[in-house]
Protein backbone atom coordinates (compact mmCIF):
# COMPACT_ATOMS: atom_id res chain seq x y z
CA UNK A 1 0.00 0.00 0.00
CA UNK A 2 1.35 3.70 -0.76
CA UNK A 3 1.94 6.00 1.68
CA UNK A 4 -0.66 8.78 1.59
CA UNK A 5 -0.37 11.77 -0.90
CA UNK A 6 1.35 9.32 -3.27
CA UNK A 7 -0.83 9.48 -6.48
CA UNK A 8 -2.22 6.07 -7.76
CA UNK A 9 -0.63 6.39 -10.50
CA UNK A 10 2.60 6.22 -8.95
CA UNK A 11 1.27 3.40 -6.47
CA UNK A 12 0.59 1.48 -9.50
CA UNK A 13 3.69 1.82 -11.49
CA UNK A 14 4.98 0.23 -7.98
CA UNK A 15 2.65 -2.76 -7.86
CA UNK A 16 3.97 -3.13 -11.57
CA UNK A 17 7.30 -3.04 -11.04
CA UNK A 18 7.25 -5.32 -8.26
CA UNK A 19 5.02 -7.85 -10.43
CA UNK A 20 8.51 -7.55 -13.15
CA UNK A 21 11.10 -8.44 -10.25
CA UNK A 22 8.34 -10.99 -9.28
CA UNK A 23 8.04 -13.07 -12.40
CA UNK A 24 12.04 -12.32 -12.90
CA UNK A 25 12.59 -14.37 -9.79
CA UNK A 26 10.54 -16.93 -10.95
CA UNK A 27 11.96 -16.76 -14.33
CA UNK A 28 15.77 -17.66 -12.25
CA UNK A 29 13.97 -20.13 -10.50
CA UNK A 30 12.78 -22.26 -13.31
CA UNK A 31 16.74 -21.94 -14.88
CA UNK A 32 18.47 -22.98 -11.60
CA UNK A 33 15.63 -25.79 -11.16
CA UNK A 34 16.09 -27.34 -15.15
CA UNK A 35 19.97 -27.09 -14.82
CA UNK A 36 19.46 -29.07 -10.96
CA UNK A 37 17.24 -31.50 -12.92
CA UNK A 38 20.35 -32.02 -15.44
CA UNK A 39 22.25 -32.97 -13.26
CA UNK A 40 20.28 -35.11 -11.58
CA UNK A 41 19.40 -36.88 -14.61
CA UNK A 42 22.85 -37.65 -15.81
CA UNK A 43 23.88 -38.98 -12.16
CA UNK A 44 20.36 -40.81 -11.87
CA UNK A 45 19.44 -39.53 -8.39
CA UNK A 46 15.39 -38.66 -8.96
CA UNK A 47 14.37 -42.03 -7.02
CA UNK A 48 16.39 -42.06 -4.12
CA UNK A 49 14.07 -41.95 -1.84
CA UNK A 50 12.39 -44.48 -1.11
CA UNK A 51 8.80 -42.51 -0.29
CA UNK A 52 9.58 -40.34 -3.59
CA UNK A 53 8.80 -43.72 -5.58
CA UNK A 54 6.01 -44.90 -3.27
CA UNK A 55 4.43 -41.55 -4.30
CA UNK A 56 4.35 -42.14 -7.87
CA UNK A 57 3.08 -45.60 -7.10
CA UNK A 58 0.07 -44.17 -5.68
CA UNK A 59 -0.21 -41.87 -8.35
CA UNK A 60 0.66 -44.41 -10.97
CA UNK A 61 -2.62 -47.20 -9.21
CA UNK A 62 -5.34 -44.92 -9.68
CA UNK A 63 -5.62 -45.31 -13.71
CA UNK A 64 -2.84 -48.45 -13.76
CA UNK A 65 -4.52 -51.35 -11.42
CA UNK A 66 -6.32 -54.49 -11.29
CA UNK A 67 -8.92 -51.92 -9.17
CA UNK A 68 -7.96 -49.02 -10.23
CA UNK A 69 -9.69 -45.92 -8.49
CA UNK A 70 -9.49 -43.54 -6.10
CA UNK A 71 -9.51 -45.76 -3.31
CA UNK A 72 -6.27 -46.78 -4.08
CA UNK A 73 -5.27 -42.96 -3.21
CA UNK A 74 -5.10 -44.95 0.34
CA UNK A 75 -5.19 -43.65 3.91
CA UNK A 76 -2.10 -42.29 5.04
CA UNK A 77 -0.53 -40.05 2.74
CA UNK A 78 -2.51 -36.91 1.77
CA UNK A 79 -4.28 -36.90 -1.87
CA UNK A 80 -3.11 -33.50 -3.03
CA UNK A 81 0.00 -34.54 -4.32
CA UNK A 82 -0.86 -37.85 -5.86
CA UNK A 83 -3.73 -36.07 -7.58
CA UNK A 84 -1.23 -33.62 -8.91
CA UNK A 85 0.82 -36.24 -10.24
CA UNK A 86 -1.78 -37.74 -12.42
CA UNK A 87 -1.08 -36.38 -16.00
CA UNK A 88 2.46 -36.88 -15.88
CA UNK A 89 2.71 -40.54 -14.23
CA UNK A 90 0.44 -41.73 -17.28
CA UNK A 91 3.74 -41.48 -19.34
CA UNK A 92 5.41 -44.93 -18.31
CA UNK A 93 9.07 -43.74 -19.24
CA UNK A 94 8.25 -40.74 -16.57
CA UNK A 95 7.41 -43.23 -14.18
CA UNK A 96 9.99 -45.33 -14.65
CA UNK A 97 12.60 -42.60 -14.21
CA UNK A 98 11.27 -40.19 -12.19
CA UNK A 99 10.73 -37.55 -13.90
CA UNK A 100 6.87 -37.26 -13.60
CA UNK A 101 7.86 -36.38 -10.01
CA UNK A 102 10.07 -33.55 -11.48
CA UNK A 103 7.32 -31.98 -13.10
CA UNK A 104 5.40 -31.59 -9.61
CA UNK A 105 8.33 -30.11 -7.95
CA UNK A 106 10.04 -27.85 -10.35
CA UNK A 107 7.02 -25.34 -10.96
CA UNK A 108 6.75 -25.87 -6.94
CA UNK A 109 9.88 -24.61 -6.52
CA UNK A 110 9.31 -21.45 -8.68
CA UNK A 111 6.20 -20.66 -6.44
CA UNK A 112 8.14 -21.27 -3.60
CA UNK A 113 10.82 -18.66 -4.81
CA UNK A 114 8.48 -16.61 -6.69
CA UNK A 115 6.12 -15.81 -3.00
CA UNK A 116 9.56 -15.72 -0.66
CA UNK A 117 10.65 -12.64 -3.18
CA UNK A 118 6.98 -10.70 -3.10
CA UNK A 119 6.52 -11.85 0.65
CA UNK A 120 10.15 -9.75 1.66
CA UNK A 121 9.24 -7.16 -0.98
CA UNK A 122 5.99 -6.14 1.42
CA UNK A 123 8.29 -4.83 3.91
CA UNK A 124 12.25 -4.72 2.30
CA UNK A 125 13.47 -3.33 -1.19
CA UNK A 126 14.52 -4.77 -4.04
CA UNK A 127 18.01 -5.68 -2.99
CA UNK A 128 17.11 -6.82 0.33
CA UNK A 129 14.57 -9.18 -0.92
CA UNK A 130 16.94 -10.53 -3.68
CA UNK A 131 19.23 -11.27 -0.04
CA UNK A 132 16.00 -13.21 1.04
CA UNK A 133 14.62 -14.92 -2.39
CA UNK A 134 18.79 -16.07 -2.91
CA UNK A 135 18.88 -17.55 0.68
CA UNK A 136 16.07 -19.98 0.13
CA UNK A 137 16.64 -20.44 -3.90
CA UNK A 138 19.89 -21.17 -3.91
CA UNK A 139 19.65 -24.13 -0.87
CA UNK A 140 21.05 -27.20 -2.61
CA UNK A 141 18.82 -28.78 -0.38
CA UNK A 142 15.56 -27.66 -2.05
CA UNK A 143 17.21 -27.59 -5.17
CA UNK A 144 17.60 -31.43 -5.25
CA UNK A 145 14.19 -32.10 -3.34
CA UNK A 146 12.74 -29.93 -6.52
CA UNK A 147 13.78 -32.64 -8.97
CA UNK A 148 12.24 -35.41 -6.91
CA UNK A 149 8.39 -36.56 -6.26
CA UNK A 150 9.06 -35.84 -2.66
CA UNK A 151 6.08 -33.17 -1.12
CA UNK A 152 8.53 -30.65 0.61
CA UNK A 153 8.59 -28.29 -2.46
CA UNK A 154 4.64 -27.98 -2.92
CA UNK A 155 4.40 -27.78 0.92
CA UNK A 156 7.31 -25.00 1.19
CA UNK A 157 4.92 -22.90 -1.53
CA UNK A 158 1.41 -23.37 0.20
CA UNK A 159 3.13 -21.92 3.67
CA UNK A 160 4.71 -19.44 1.55
CA UNK A 161 1.75 -17.99 -0.67
CA UNK A 162 -0.85 -18.77 2.58
CA UNK A 163 1.24 -15.81 4.71
CA UNK A 164 1.33 -13.61 1.86
CA UNK A 165 -2.39 -13.99 0.90
CA UNK A 166 -3.19 -13.08 4.58
CA UNK A 167 -0.78 -9.91 5.10
CA UNK A 168 -2.08 -8.47 1.88
CA UNK A 169 -5.62 -9.44 3.38
CA UNK A 170 -4.79 -7.67 6.21
CA UNK A 171 -3.48 -4.70 4.33
CA UNK A 172 -6.39 -4.47 2.30
CA UNK A 173 -8.48 -4.13 5.37
CA UNK A 174 -7.18 -1.06 6.56
CA UNK A 175 -6.73 0.51 3.25
CA UNK A 176 -8.59 4.17 3.44
CA UNK A 177 -10.09 2.75 -0.40
CA UNK A 178 -13.57 2.45 -0.67
CA UNK A 179 -13.01 -1.09 -2.37
CA UNK A 180 -11.07 -1.93 0.40
CA UNK A 181 -13.43 -4.53 1.78
CA UNK A 182 -13.81 -6.18 -1.75
CA UNK A 183 -10.15 -6.18 -2.36
CA UNK A 184 -9.82 -7.96 1.23
CA UNK A 185 -12.29 -10.51 0.91
CA UNK A 186 -10.14 -12.03 -2.28
CA UNK A 187 -7.02 -11.81 -0.66
CA UNK A 188 -8.82 -13.97 2.12
CA UNK A 189 -11.04 -16.70 -0.08
CA UNK A 190 -7.32 -16.92 -1.91
CA UNK A 191 -5.65 -17.75 1.23
CA UNK A 192 -8.04 -20.34 2.08
CA UNK A 193 -7.99 -22.14 -1.06
CA UNK A 194 -4.26 -22.29 -0.89
CA UNK A 195 -4.16 -23.26 3.07
CA UNK A 196 -6.92 -26.15 2.04
CA UNK A 197 -4.40 -27.44 -0.96
CA UNK A 198 -1.84 -27.47 2.27
CA UNK A 199 -4.15 -29.36 4.35
CA UNK A 200 -4.54 -31.64 1.56
CA UNK A 201 -1.11 -32.27 1.10
CA UNK A 202 0.66 -32.29 4.60
CA UNK A 203 -1.10 -32.79 8.05
CA UNK A 204 1.35 -30.10 8.61
CA UNK A 205 -0.76 -27.94 6.74
CA UNK A 206 -3.91 -28.36 9.85
CA UNK A 207 -2.31 -26.70 11.96
CA UNK A 208 -0.90 -24.37 9.63
CA UNK A 209 -4.36 -23.66 8.48
CA UNK A 210 -5.65 -23.25 12.41
CA UNK A 211 -3.39 -20.94 12.92
CA UNK A 212 -3.21 -18.84 10.04
CA UNK A 213 -7.29 -18.78 10.70
CA UNK A 214 -6.62 -17.09 14.19
CA UNK A 215 -5.00 -14.79 12.36
CA UNK A 216 -7.53 -13.76 9.66
CA UNK A 217 -10.10 -13.99 12.51
CA UNK A 218 -8.61 -11.45 15.17
CA UNK A 219 -7.90 -9.01 11.90
CA UNK A 220 -11.27 -8.80 11.05
CA UNK A 221 -12.53 -8.89 14.73
CA UNK A 222 -9.99 -5.81 15.19
CA UNK A 223 -11.46 -4.16 12.26
CA UNK A 224 -15.03 -4.84 12.66
CA UNK A 225 -15.60 -0.59 13.88
CA UNK A 226 -14.87 -0.21 9.67
CA UNK A 227 -15.95 -3.35 7.93
CA UNK A 228 -19.61 -4.40 8.80
CA UNK A 229 -20.39 -8.47 9.61
CA UNK A 230 -22.77 -8.12 6.54
CA UNK A 231 -20.36 -7.25 4.50
CA UNK A 232 -18.35 -8.70 1.75
CA UNK A 233 -15.21 -9.11 3.90
CA UNK A 234 -17.58 -11.28 6.58
CA UNK A 235 -19.29 -13.48 3.69
CA UNK A 236 -15.64 -13.83 2.63
CA UNK A 237 -14.82 -14.97 6.38
CA UNK A 238 -17.56 -17.07 6.47
CA UNK A 239 -16.34 -19.18 3.09
CA UNK A 240 -12.64 -19.47 4.52
CA UNK A 241 -13.88 -20.79 7.57
CA UNK A 242 -16.02 -23.05 5.53
CA UNK A 243 -13.04 -24.54 2.95
CA UNK A 244 -11.16 -25.36 6.24
CA UNK A 245 -13.59 -26.54 8.29
CA UNK A 246 -14.64 -29.14 5.27
CA UNK A 247 -11.01 -29.56 4.03
CA UNK A 248 -10.02 -32.34 6.90
CA UNK A 249 -13.83 -32.83 7.32
CA UNK A 250 -13.50 -34.65 3.91
CA UNK A 251 -10.61 -36.25 4.71
CA UNK A 252 -11.95 -38.26 7.03
CA UNK A 253 -15.21 -39.23 5.67
CA UNK A 254 -13.07 -40.53 2.85
CA UNK A 255 -11.33 -42.69 5.67
CA UNK A 256 -14.14 -43.93 6.96
CA UNK A 257 -16.09 -44.85 3.78
CA UNK A 258 -13.19 -46.66 2.59
CA UNK A 259 -11.23 -48.15 4.83
CA UNK A 260 -13.86 -48.21 8.07
CA UNK A 261 -11.71 -45.74 9.87
CA UNK A 262 -12.18 -42.20 10.04
CA UNK A 263 -8.52 -42.55 11.50
CA UNK A 264 -7.15 -44.41 9.53
CA UNK A 265 -4.41 -42.31 8.30
CA UNK A 266 -3.52 -42.36 12.20
CA UNK A 267 -4.30 -45.77 14.08
CA UNK A 268 -3.91 -47.89 11.04
CA UNK A 269 -1.73 -51.12 9.72
CA UNK A 270 0.10 -48.34 7.27
CA UNK A 271 0.04 -45.65 9.97
CA UNK A 272 3.34 -43.81 11.58
CA UNK A 273 2.66 -45.34 14.71
CA UNK A 274 2.15 -49.14 13.23
CA UNK A 275 5.37 -48.85 11.06
CA UNK A 276 7.13 -47.86 14.31
CA UNK A 277 5.96 -50.52 16.14
CA UNK A 278 7.26 -53.01 13.45
CA UNK A 279 10.25 -51.86 12.59
CA UNK A 280 11.36 -50.79 16.29
CA UNK A 281 13.90 -53.71 17.18
CA UNK A 282 12.48 -55.50 20.18
CA UNK A 283 14.13 -54.05 23.30
CA UNK A 284 15.51 -51.16 21.82
CA UNK A 285 15.76 -47.82 23.38
CA UNK A 286 13.28 -45.46 22.40
CA UNK A 287 14.37 -42.71 19.81
CA UNK A 288 15.56 -39.53 20.96
CA UNK A 289 13.02 -37.22 21.84
CA UNK A 290 11.23 -40.12 22.63
CA UNK A 291 8.07 -38.45 24.76
CA UNK A 292 10.25 -35.31 25.60
CA UNK A 293 9.28 -31.94 23.59
CA UNK A 294 12.31 -30.41 24.59
CA UNK A 295 15.02 -32.80 22.91
CA UNK A 296 12.64 -33.15 19.50
CA UNK A 297 12.40 -29.72 19.36
CA UNK A 298 16.19 -29.50 19.63
CA UNK A 299 16.72 -32.45 17.26
CA UNK A 300 14.70 -30.98 14.71
CA UNK A 301 15.91 -27.72 15.04
CA UNK A 302 19.24 -28.94 14.77
CA UNK A 303 18.29 -31.20 11.06
CA UNK A 304 17.31 -27.60 9.92
CA UNK A 305 20.26 -25.93 10.54
CA UNK A 306 22.35 -28.63 9.03
CA UNK A 307 19.99 -28.20 5.42
CA UNK A 308 20.68 -24.58 5.98
CA UNK A 309 23.62 -23.65 6.55
CA UNK A 310 27.31 -25.29 7.43
CA UNK A 311 27.67 -27.10 10.49
CA UNK A 312 29.85 -24.55 11.89
CA UNK A 313 27.36 -21.90 11.65
CA UNK A 314 24.17 -23.45 12.15
CA UNK A 315 23.91 -21.79 15.51
CA UNK A 316 24.34 -18.07 14.21
CA UNK A 317 21.91 -18.87 11.88
CA UNK A 318 19.32 -19.82 14.36
CA UNK A 319 20.68 -16.85 16.32
CA UNK A 320 20.41 -14.30 13.58
CA UNK A 321 16.89 -15.79 12.29
CA UNK A 322 15.75 -14.93 16.15
CA UNK A 323 17.21 -11.49 15.84
CA UNK A 324 15.80 -10.95 12.52
CA UNK A 325 12.37 -11.73 14.03
CA UNK A 326 12.28 -9.36 16.93
CA UNK A 327 14.24 -6.64 14.58
CA UNK A 328 11.28 -6.82 12.06
CA UNK A 329 8.86 -7.32 14.40
CA UNK A 330 10.16 -3.77 16.35
CA UNK A 331 10.34 -2.23 12.75
CA UNK A 332 6.89 -3.23 10.98
CA UNK A 333 4.52 -2.97 13.85
CA UNK A 334 1.97 -1.17 12.25
CA UNK A 335 2.61 -2.82 8.53
CA UNK A 336 0.74 -6.20 9.11
CA UNK A 337 3.93 -8.26 9.71
CA UNK A 338 2.52 -10.59 12.62
CA UNK A 339 0.72 -13.29 10.22
CA UNK A 340 4.76 -13.96 8.83
CA UNK A 341 5.39 -15.30 12.41
CA UNK A 342 3.40 -18.74 10.82
CA UNK A 343 6.63 -19.51 9.42
CA UNK A 344 7.97 -20.64 12.39
CA UNK A 345 4.78 -23.00 12.94
CA UNK A 346 6.91 -26.29 11.88
CA UNK A 347 9.09 -25.33 14.93
CA UNK A 348 6.14 -26.85 17.75
CA UNK A 349 4.52 -28.87 15.65
CA UNK A 350 8.02 -31.26 14.50
CA UNK A 351 8.79 -30.89 18.15
CA UNK A 352 5.25 -32.64 19.26
CA UNK A 353 5.63 -35.18 16.37
CA UNK A 354 8.60 -36.62 17.31
CA UNK A 355 7.87 -36.58 20.97
CA UNK A 356 4.18 -38.45 20.58
CA UNK A 357 3.62 -38.72 16.75
CA UNK A 358 6.02 -41.32 15.85
CA UNK A 359 8.23 -39.41 13.59
CA UNK A 360 11.37 -39.66 14.59
CA UNK A 361 14.46 -37.10 13.22
CA UNK A 362 17.67 -39.01 12.82
CA UNK A 363 21.05 -36.66 12.29
CA UNK A 364 24.63 -37.44 11.34
CA UNK A 365 26.04 -35.42 13.93
CA UNK A 366 24.25 -37.12 17.18
CA UNK A 367 23.35 -40.15 18.25
CA UNK A 368 22.04 -42.61 16.55
CA UNK A 369 24.91 -40.59 13.59
CA UNK A 370 22.18 -41.90 10.95
CA UNK A 371 20.01 -39.93 8.12
CA UNK A 372 16.51 -40.26 8.99
CA UNK A 373 13.34 -37.87 8.47
CA UNK A 374 15.87 -34.93 8.43
CA UNK A 375 14.05 -33.37 5.43
CA UNK A 376 11.76 -32.12 8.21
CA UNK A 377 13.96 -29.79 8.72
CA UNK A 378 13.35 -27.56 5.34
CA UNK A 379 9.99 -26.20 6.50
CA UNK A 380 12.24 -23.40 8.48
CA UNK A 381 13.83 -22.39 5.16
CA UNK A 382 11.20 -19.96 4.85
CA UNK A 383 11.95 -18.44 8.19
CA UNK A 384 15.71 -18.96 7.97
CA UNK A 385 15.13 -16.45 4.52
CA UNK A 386 12.70 -13.97 5.58
CA UNK A 387 14.68 -13.17 9.24
CA UNK A 388 18.11 -14.19 8.91
CA UNK A 389 18.69 -12.99 5.59
CA UNK A 390 16.27 -9.54 5.79
CA UNK A 391 18.48 -9.01 9.11
CA UNK A 392 21.47 -6.80 7.24
CA UNK A 393 19.30 -4.55 4.76
CA UNK A 394 17.22 -4.19 7.64
CA UNK A 395 19.60 -3.06 9.90
CA UNK A 396 21.27 -0.54 7.43
CA UNK A 397 18.29 1.26 6.02
CA UNK A 398 18.75 4.42 7.80
CA UNK A 399 22.23 3.92 6.56
CA UNK A 400 21.89 4.38 2.72
CA UNK A 401 25.79 5.04 2.54
CA UNK A 402 27.22 2.02 3.72
CA UNK A 403 23.47 -0.16 3.58
CA UNK A 404 24.60 -0.82 -0.31
CA UNK A 405 27.98 -2.75 0.73
CA UNK A 406 26.28 -4.25 3.52
CA UNK A 407 23.43 -6.06 1.56
CA UNK A 408 26.03 -6.52 -1.40
CA UNK A 409 27.98 -8.65 1.16
CA UNK A 410 25.40 -10.04 2.25
CA UNK A 411 23.91 -11.68 -1.04
CA UNK A 412 27.88 -12.56 -1.42
CA UNK A 413 27.95 -14.52 2.08
CA UNK A 414 24.13 -16.22 0.67
CA UNK A 415 26.11 -17.48 -2.75
CA UNK A 416 29.41 -18.43 -0.60
CA UNK A 417 27.20 -20.53 2.10
CA UNK A 418 25.22 -22.49 -0.88
CA UNK A 419 28.60 -23.03 -2.57
CA UNK A 420 29.75 -24.67 0.81
CA UNK A 421 26.24 -26.73 1.28
CA UNK A 422 26.66 -28.01 -2.37
CA UNK A 423 30.35 -29.02 -2.01
CA UNK A 424 29.79 -30.97 1.45
CA UNK A 425 26.68 -32.41 -0.12
CA UNK A 426 23.22 -31.31 0.92
CA UNK A 427 22.22 -32.74 4.11
CA UNK A 428 18.30 -34.54 2.36
CA UNK A 429 20.63 -36.20 -0.64
CA UNK A 430 23.06 -37.81 2.24
CA UNK A 431 20.05 -38.94 3.62
CA UNK A 432 18.38 -40.12 0.33
CA UNK A 433 21.73 -41.93 -0.89
CA UNK A 434 22.70 -43.40 2.51
CA UNK A 435 19.35 -45.01 2.97
CA UNK A 436 18.51 -46.00 -0.92
CA UNK A 437 21.79 -47.83 -1.13
CA UNK A 438 20.41 -51.52 -0.15
CA UNK A 439 17.58 -50.88 -1.62
CA UNK A 440 18.26 -49.52 -4.83
CA UNK A 441 20.68 -52.94 -5.56
CA UNK A 442 17.89 -55.28 -4.46
CA UNK A 443 15.34 -53.32 -6.49
CA UNK A 444 17.57 -53.57 -10.03
CA UNK A 445 18.27 -57.11 -9.21
CA UNK A 446 14.63 -57.91 -8.68
CA UNK A 447 13.45 -55.44 -11.95
CA UNK A 448 16.05 -58.03 -13.82
CA UNK A 449 14.69 -60.88 -12.69
CA UNK A 450 10.81 -59.88 -13.31
CA UNK A 451 11.87 -58.90 -16.87
CA UNK A 452 13.26 -62.51 -17.09
CA UNK A 453 9.37 -64.04 -16.40
CA UNK A 454 8.07 -65.65 -19.27
CA UNK A 455 4.34 -64.19 -20.75
CA UNK A 456 1.80 -61.71 -19.91
CA UNK A 457 0.34 -63.36 -16.54
CA UNK A 458 -0.22 -61.38 -13.37
CA UNK A 459 2.18 -61.47 -10.45
CA UNK A 460 1.18 -61.64 -6.89
CA UNK A 461 3.83 -59.55 -4.83
CA UNK A 462 3.62 -57.12 -1.72
CA UNK A 463 4.87 -53.86 -3.45
CA UNK A 464 4.65 -51.69 -0.05
CA UNK A 465 8.13 -51.34 0.44
CA UNK A 466 9.71 -53.11 -3.45
CA UNK A 467 7.56 -51.44 -5.72
CA UNK A 468 10.81 -49.75 -7.16
CA UNK A 469 11.41 -53.16 -9.04
CA UNK A 470 8.04 -53.47 -10.78
CA UNK A 471 8.66 -49.34 -12.03
CA UNK A 472 12.54 -50.05 -12.95
CA UNK A 473 11.36 -53.49 -15.42
CA UNK A 474 8.21 -51.11 -16.51
CA UNK A 475 5.47 -53.98 -15.95
CA UNK A 476 1.96 -52.26 -15.69
CA UNK A 477 0.72 -52.40 -12.25
CA UNK A 478 -2.56 -54.32 -13.56
CA UNK A 479 -0.29 -57.19 -13.57
CA UNK A 480 0.51 -56.82 -10.02
CA UNK A 481 -1.89 -58.61 -7.89
CA UNK A 482 -0.75 -56.70 -4.61
CA UNK A 483 -2.26 -55.36 -1.21
CA UNK A 484 -3.98 -52.13 -2.72
CA UNK A 485 -6.61 -54.70 -4.26
CA UNK A 486 -7.69 -55.66 -1.04
CA UNK A 487 -10.20 -58.93 -2.51
CA UNK A 488 -8.31 -60.08 -5.55
CA UNK A 489 -5.84 -59.65 -2.90
CA UNK A 490 -7.37 -62.03 0.40
CA UNK A 491 -8.24 -64.19 -2.43
CA UNK A 492 -4.55 -64.59 -3.52
CA UNK A 493 -3.51 -65.07 -0.01
CA UNK A 494 -6.08 -68.36 0.24
CA UNK A 495 -4.99 -69.59 -2.61
CA UNK A 496 -1.54 -68.35 -4.28
CA UNK A 497 -1.16 -71.03 -7.20
CA UNK A 498 -4.40 -69.68 -8.21
CA UNK A 499 -3.93 -66.33 -7.77
CA UNK A 500 -1.75 -65.60 -9.93
CA UNK A 501 0.85 -66.73 -12.36
CA UNK A 502 3.89 -66.09 -10.67
CA UNK A 503 4.44 -65.33 -6.93
CA UNK A 504 7.28 -63.47 -5.37
CA UNK A 505 7.55 -63.21 -1.58
CA UNK A 506 9.94 -61.66 0.61
CA UNK A 507 11.37 -63.60 3.70
CA UNK A 508 8.50 -62.71 6.23
CA UNK A 509 5.92 -61.01 4.40
CA UNK A 510 2.59 -62.04 3.94
CA UNK A 511 3.06 -63.57 0.76
CA UNK A 512 5.92 -65.92 2.00
CA UNK A 513 3.01 -66.63 5.01
CA UNK A 514 0.62 -67.88 2.55
CA UNK A 515 2.87 -69.69 0.26
CA UNK A 516 4.07 -71.89 3.82
CA UNK A 517 0.42 -72.46 4.10
CA UNK A 518 -0.49 -73.07 0.53
CA UNK A 519 2.53 -74.81 -1.22
CA UNK A 520 0.79 -76.44 -3.85
CA UNK A 521 0.91 -76.24 -7.15
CA UNK A 522 4.11 -73.09 -6.84
CA UNK A 523 7.28 -74.65 -8.26
CA UNK A 524 10.34 -71.96 -6.83
CA UNK A 525 12.53 -70.67 -9.57
CA UNK A 526 14.74 -67.96 -8.44
CA UNK A 527 16.04 -66.66 -5.27
CA UNK A 528 16.88 -62.69 -5.05
CA UNK A 529 19.13 -61.55 -2.20
CA UNK A 530 21.18 -58.29 -1.90
CA UNK A 531 23.09 -57.18 1.66
CA UNK A 532 20.73 -55.52 3.91
CA UNK A 533 17.21 -56.56 2.25
CA UNK A 534 15.64 -59.60 2.53
CA UNK A 535 15.66 -62.34 0.06
CA UNK A 536 13.18 -62.89 -2.89
CA UNK A 537 11.84 -66.68 -3.85
CA UNK A 538 10.10 -66.18 -7.13
CA UNK A 539 7.79 -69.35 -7.55
CA UNK A 540 6.19 -70.21 -10.78
CA UNK A 541 2.41 -71.78 -10.52
CA UNK A 542 2.26 -74.70 -11.91
CA UNK A 543 -2.16 -74.87 -12.18
CA UNK A 544 -4.22 -74.74 -14.75
CA UNK A 545 -5.89 -71.66 -12.71
CA UNK A 546 -2.05 -70.16 -12.38
CA UNK A 547 -3.08 -66.72 -15.06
Amino acid sequence: MAPRGVPVTEKYSEAEAIQRETALVAWTALALALVALAYCVRHGTLLLYGDAVAHLHIARRVFDSITPGFRQLGSVWLPLPHILLLPFVWNMVWWQNGLAGACLSIPSYVLGCAGIYRLARMWLDTPGAIVVAAFYGLNPGLLYMATTAMTEPLFLAEMIWAVLLIVQYERALVAPEPDGGRSAGHFLLAAGVVLAAAIFTRYDGWVYAAAAWLFATWTITAARARWSWRGPVAGAWVLFTAMLVAAPLLWLAYNAKQFGDPLDFLRGPYSARAIEARTAPAGSSPHPGFHNLQVSAVYFLKAAELGAAPERLGRQLCWLSAAGTLTALWAFRRRQFWPVLLLWLPLPFYAYSVAYGSVPIFIPTWRPFSWYNTRYGMELLPAFALFAGGLVPLLFVRLPKLRRYAVLASFLLVVGNSVVLLRSRPLVFQEAVVNSRSRVAFETALAKALLGIPGQGLIMMRVSGDVGAVQQAGIPLHRIVNEGDYLTWQRALEDPARGASTVVALEGDVVAQAVLKHPEGLQLVNVICSTGQPCAHIYRSQLAGGR
